[in-house]
């Protein structure tokens, strides 16, 4: 059987690298974030409520794809150490925004900065275009799982 005339035949291959890899980066992340005092899970909800808006714990729950319990528990570590603040939400009373005080931008802005060189290093062991390729490929990737059920079968993929 060809992958060229049967593409599905690699995406349980492309899985199983996106799960090692993701394992990796966790492992050299937390690595990267011991050197500022934090840990990979701080860096990930201080980034997450950094972002372009103002989260709440849900939504940094679901961007992140773990559970909320998870992400309130580390929010509230985060607030209790200065690093992160609730702010009123106009859209809902009882789930707050999450949002970094100066002190926890300070924080993550010394884990981006300690991380830049982790970066700096990966890239230049691959070309531009590689580098390029990839984010796109996986941004693609990350649409196409858009709207697909993982169990219910579509009727496309059910007809003979």
């Amino acid at each position: 059987m060809s992958t060229g005339s049967h593409p599905q035949a690699l995406l349980p291959f492309i899985v199983a690298d996106i799960y090692e890899l993701a394992g990796r980066l966790r492992d050299n992340g937390e690595a990267i974030a011991r050197t500022v005092g934090q840990t990979q899970a701080r860096w990930q909800v201080m980034s997450a409520a950094a972002s372009d808006r103002p989260h709440t714990v849900p939504q940094i729950a679901r961007i992140l794809g773990v559970t909320r319990q998870n992400v309130q528990r580390i929010a509230d570590l985060l607030v209790a150490d200065g690093a992160a603040d609730y702010r009123d939400n106009p859209d809902h009373r009882a789930s707050p925004h999450l949002v970094l005080t100066r002190r926890g931008q300070a924080a993550l802005d010394r884990l981006t900065q300690a991380a830049g060189g982790y970066h700096a290093r990966v890239a230049r062991k691959l070309s531009a275009a590689d580098v390029i390729s990839l984010q796109r490929g996986l941004r693609r990737l990350l649409k196409a799982l858009d709207g697909i059920d993982p169990i219910i079968p579509s009727k496309q993929e059910s007809a003979p």
